[in-house]
This record gives C-alpha cells, sequence and structure tokens, in this order.
C-alpha cells in the first residue's frame, strides 16, 4: 500500500491518467445548506441588496508562528513583502522551482505576529512542507476544513458580507459609520459584546466586509448580522450560489498544483501523504493529455503576473525570470452562446440515454475538483483552458472563466469550448456516459460583471493614491 504521494504515482502507470478517473467528484461545500431560499435568488442578493456568506467550513486553515515565519513565506511567495505588516491581508501565490503555481491563499498577518492562510490546501501544504522540513525557527497548526468531520468545531468562523446595501448594514450592525481602512486592510470591532476581525473586501461590486474571530463566537456574530440586515433585504446564500460568485467576480479556484513531476520535488512528494489532496484530487474535462505537465499554470496564465516581485528571492524566481518576456496566455470570460446553452442543457430530455451531452449541473457546472475544458479556434486547435463554468442569474448567461493565447484574448472573439469528455466519459462518479460537444463562446472580460470591474478600478486607484 502507497504511504505517500510519490509511491501512489510510482505505483499508477500514467499520472494523468490515475487523477483522471480518480473516484473524487466535484468540490465539495460542507456544512452550510445548499439552499436558504434558491439559488436565483440568492445570486440576485449580491448585486441587488445584500448578502451574507458563511466562509467557516470549506477552507482549510494553516498558522504559522515564531521569529523565521515572515521570511520563510517570503521566500515562498512571488509577491512583494514590502510594507507587509500586522493588519493586513493579501492574496498570496507560491511557485515551484519551474515556475508554476501551485495554488492561492488568502494571507493574514495578525496582531500578535501569526501569519493565517486559507483557501484550497494545495499552498498549505506547500508552506508546512517548508516549515518542517527547512529548519526555520516556526511553529505550524493546522485546522483542516470540514469535509472530514463536519461535527468538528473550527478555530475560526468567517462571515462575508457584499452587496449594494452592505455598507447600510454595517453601519446599523456597528452604531455607526464602519472605520475607514484600505482594501484587504482589517482592523477590530465590537458585534454583540464578541472583538471580531473587519477586514475591507468586496466580491460584488461593492465594498464589503468579512467578519472572522474565534469560532465559539460565530453564532452570536451571525444571529447580529441577520437581525441588522432585515430592513436591507439581506439573504443567506447557500452552497449552491456560493460557488458561483466567481463565475462574475473572475477569480478562477482550481488550478492543478504543479507538484508531480519535477526531479526537485520528489523530497515533497514523499512527504506529502497519500490520502493528500493532490493526490485524491479529481481532474476532469475534455481537454485529455498523458503529460501532466500540459496542465501546469504559469501566474500570468491566471491573471497575477501583476503580483509578481522581484524584489525579493524567492522560490521559483530564476524560472520566473526566464518566463516573464516569453508568450502568456490570459484569463477572459467565454460567454456561452444562449442557443448553444439551451441545445446542451435540454438533451436531457431531447436524447435517448447514452446520447446525451455531458449533464450541466446547476448553477455550476464542475464535475471534477480540476477543470480542463479544451477550448479550439477556428481551425480546431487548442488555445486554452476553459476551468470554472456556471450560470450567472445576474448576467442571464452561462459564463466560462479561462485562460486562453494571447492572440485569442480580445473581446468579441469567437472560439468553441469542447463540452464533456471524450469516449464516452471518464471513470469518474461524477461522470454519466454522454457524448462531446463543440460550444460557440465569445470572449468577454474579466471581471464580466460591470459593478465588479468597476469596483476593482476603484481600489486600484485608491492604491495608486496611497
Amino acid at each position: 500500500m502507497a504511504r505517500n504521494l510519490q509511491e501512489v504515482f510510482d505505483q499508477a502507470p500514467n499520472i494523468q491518467e490515475y487523477l483522471y478517473n480518480n473516484q473524487t467528484g466535484a468540490r465539495v461545500y460542507p456544512v452550510v445548506p445548499p439552499e436558504f431560499t434558491n439559488w436565483r435568488d440568492e445570486q440576485h442578493a449580491w448585486r441587488e441588496t445584500v448578502c451574507l456568506f458563511d466562509l467557516s467550513y470549506h477552507m482549510t486553515d494553516l498558522f504559522l508562528r515564531g521569529p523565521d515565519a515572515f521570511a520563510l513565506l517570503r521566500q515562498l511567495g512571488i509577491n512583494s513583502f514590502e510594507g507587509f505588516e500586522p493588519g493586513q491581508a493579501k492574496q498570496y501565490i507560491p511557485v515551484s522551482p519551474e515556475g508554476y503555481i501551485i495554488g492561492d491563499v488568502i494571507l493574514f498577518y495578525l496582531e500578535d505576529g501569526t501569519f493565517q492562510l486559507v483557501g484550497r490546501p494545495s499552498a498549505h501544504n506547500w508552506v508546512q512542507f517548508h516549515a518542517e522540513t527547512s529548519g526555520a525557527n516556526v511553529t505550524d497548526e493546522r485546522d483542516e476544513w470540514s469535509v472530514a468531520d463536519p461535527h468538528k468545531p473550527r478555530k475560526t468562523f468567517r462571515f462575508q458580507i457584499q452587496g449594494p446595501n452592505a455598507p447600510k448594514v454595517l453601519e446599523k450592525l456597528l452604531g455607526g459609520p464602519p472605520p475607514e481602512i484600505p482594501f484587504f486592510h482589517f482592523t477590530r470591532v465590537q458585534i454583540a459584546g464578541k472583538t471580531v476581525g473587519l477586514l475591507h473586501h468586496g466580491m460584488s461590486g461593492v465594498s464589503g466586509a468579512e467578519f472572522f474571530g474565534d469560532f465559539a463566537d460565530g453564532p452570536a456574530v451571525k444571529a447580529a448580522i441577520l437581525e441588522a440586515g432585515k430592513e436591507f433585504g439581506l439573504r443567506q446564500v447557500g452552497s449552491r450560489a456560493y460557488a458561483t460568485n466567481g463565475l462574475e467576480s473572475g477569480w478562477i479556484p482550481n488550478p492543478l498544483p504543479a507538484i508531480y513531476t519535477s526531479p526537485e520535488l520528489q523530497r515533497y512528494r514523499e512527504w506529502l501523504p497519500a490520502n493528500a489532496y493532490e493526490a485524491v484530487g479529481s481532474l476532469g474535462g475534455s481537454f485529455v493529455s498523458p503529460n501532466i505537465e500540459d496542465y501546469y499554470l504559469t501566474p500570468w496564465d491566471l491573471g497575477y503576473g501583476r503580483l509578481i516581485k522581484f524584489d525579493h528571492d524567492f522560490v521559483g524566481r530564476a524560472a520566473l525570470e526566464r518566463l516573464k518576456d516569453q508568450p502568456h496566455r490570459k484569463k477572459v470570460t467565454l460567454v456561452w452562446d444562449p442557443d448553444e446553452a439551451a441545445r446542451v442543457l435540454s438533451s436531457l430530455v431531447t436524447k435517448p440515454k447514452g446520447q446525451r451531452y455531458k449533464y450541466f449541473d446547476l448553477p455550476l457546472a464542475q464535475y471534477a475538483t480540476w477543470m480542463y475544458d479544451a477550448v479550439l479556434n477556428d481551425a480546431g486547435e487548442v488555445v486554452g483552458f476553459s476551468m470554472w463554468t456556471g450560470f450567472s442569474s445576474n448576467e442571464e448567461r452561462i459564463l466560462s472563466l479561462a485562460t486562453i493565447d494571447q492572440e485569442y484574448a480580445k473581446e468579441g472573439t469567437r472560439l468553441r469550448i469542447v463540452w464533456g469528455e471524450p469516449n464516452g466519459g471518464s471513470r469518474k462518479p461524477s461522470v454519466e456516459r454522454h457524448v462531446q460537444t463543440d460550444v460557440w463562446v465569445t470572449v468577454g472580460p474579466v471581471p464580466y460583471a460591470e459593478p465588479a470591474r468597476r469596483y476593482r478600478e476603484q481600489v486600484r486607484r485608491s492604491r495608486q493614491k496611497s
């Protein structure tokens, strides 16, 4: 029996085939109900009134402490750490020695000097490995997401308030105007007699807030938020709608960690257990290559080029310096033609079993951990990947977040997504027998939602002024 990730793949004939047929389906969002009302109105709330996201259960937390913690994180991240101080947060991105994405998380620099990483576990695993094997004077503490044990208390609750009425809810909740803090900075406030962190964070196109604190205080804080939001049309968002908010804001959450092949990372693969995220996750979609490295992505491919700062030494720096002047893919939104979307959705009732197109689950159509659907040009050549696909009731369209070759990234360009897996589909339990079909799409902007684009521009301008 394999004891670690390296042994898993030593015993597999092909890494890509192993992951493609893994028995894991779509990502799970535990504990939070799928819907509180219905996912359509819950989507509308973050654009029309105000909504509450409960993020307390579906992400892993890693706490890093010690005199070398800052230096270790700086050594592993592409981001600049100049001016990074307690009371701030950032999107933190480590890459492999070859310059490919391992994952991304939100990194909090807490007031007592603790660093808290929040997100999918691939980046956590990478940081924890270096914390435990580098000889750095650091300690780590891990709090796993709630899939393994939904009844186990977490260390931290995390609630987001988003939508045009969010400022009104915040003012009522706090008994006055919320504190003025820059984007991705946080302070402490009092809610329901509890001391709570307030992070300036917006995902839906307006200035929103993320509250976080001791998990035991979560129920009282949530009750206060719900009470304050009643008169402003606040809706709680279930896990079905929550998983789609990135479609409008343009965040691709699911790149494959680029750790499977580098000889330099063998020691890391031997450190990872046989049941690690990188071992049990599944590849899915119409793009199939026997070379797992064809699935690796650079920071530029996902729109993170602006975060690369060569003001410090870090793992992967030399590779990124070699890659920076080469052509890169660009992140875009691919908008499905309405009649093409109707054709795929209607095949459930217009075609016999086995001849239908891949089932499109609403509102999010993901059926694997890491989705890679081939995007084709007029000549039928693969020019990129569609990686996150679903329906936005706000935009009244099916949207696919994708990364494609620069020459095809101009808005209005016509392309095709290959929908469904080849040869009737893989052995994943989330995949029924089906046939592939090409779907016509049009290249659109990222973020696709106009309020989100406007808010991002406001954040950019405020950072330039500061």
